[in-house]
């Protein structure tokens, strides 16, 4: 499974990638940067302070904590990611790298955006469910990986299983293959937890993923 992770992380910056890597860091760094500014401009709006050092000290600590809550952003939009570029990244791998194997069809548009908003809501609940867990001293950490390695690993696991069997069927064989999905999870989870790197972290999840689901496919077949 290392060794698929570092595959993986090498594949996203390979020439077939890289407009689907450019087209994500441009979504994911808009969405961010619509966030900052209306964080900015909330304050902006309705803190008003009579000294001009005050509104320099609110402008830094509202900068820093936009930081904080933008870095809360990267795996809900990671999740939104799924609904707009997953496809196409599946495809590249499937043809690239498994070129005798049926090929796997994408899900309906409508039936995937539902998914993808249905999954970015659990996400954004997850996080905040660890957000709050920041706060107890020994288990922030370990929130934050155990929250996201689930819900990262199912999401991107069953997309890619879901390419080849319908969606139970898929989820039965993440359920069968628990351990090693979470696993992967972590693994996700640790580029997810990395700056800068993270932005990566939709297209090396999906490239995983379905290197993770043809190793178990073969194994079921043996």
């Amino acid at each position: 499974m290392i060794s698929d992770a570092i595959r993986s992380l090498g594949q996203v910056f390979e020439p077939a990638f890289r407009a689907i890597l450019i087209k994500s860091l441009a979504f994911t760094l808009a969405v961010l940067m619509v966030v900052w500014i209306g964080l900015q401009a909330l304050v902006a709006g309705f803190v008003e302070l009579p000294y001009p050092w005050l509104d320099t000290v609110v402008t830094i600590l509202t900068g820093i904590g936009a930081i904080f809550a933008l870095g809360f952003l990267v795996a809900p939009v990671t999740a939104l990611f799924a609904g707009f570029f997953q496809d196409d990244v599946a495809e590249i791998v499937e043809r690239t790298n498994y070129p005798a194997d049926l090929p796997g069809k994408a899900m309906p548009l409508g039936t995937s955006m539902l998914s993808t908003l249905r999954f970015t809501g659990v996400v954004i609940l997850g996080n905040l469910f660890a957000l709050v867990l920041l706060l107890v001293p020994g288990i922030n950490l370990i929130a934050f990986f155990v929250v996201n390695a689930y819900l990262l690993g199912r999401e991107f696991f069953e997309f890619a299983a879901s390419r080849f069997m319908p969606l139970t069927e898929a989820r039965r064989l993440r359920q069968a293959n628990s351990g090693k999905v979470f696993m992967a999870g972590l693994l996700i989870a640790a580029v997810l937890a990395v700056p800068l790197l993270n932005l990566v972290t939709p297209v090396f999840a999906t490239i995983f993923m379905v290197h993770l689901f043809k190793r178990l496919s073969l194994t079921r077949r043996v």
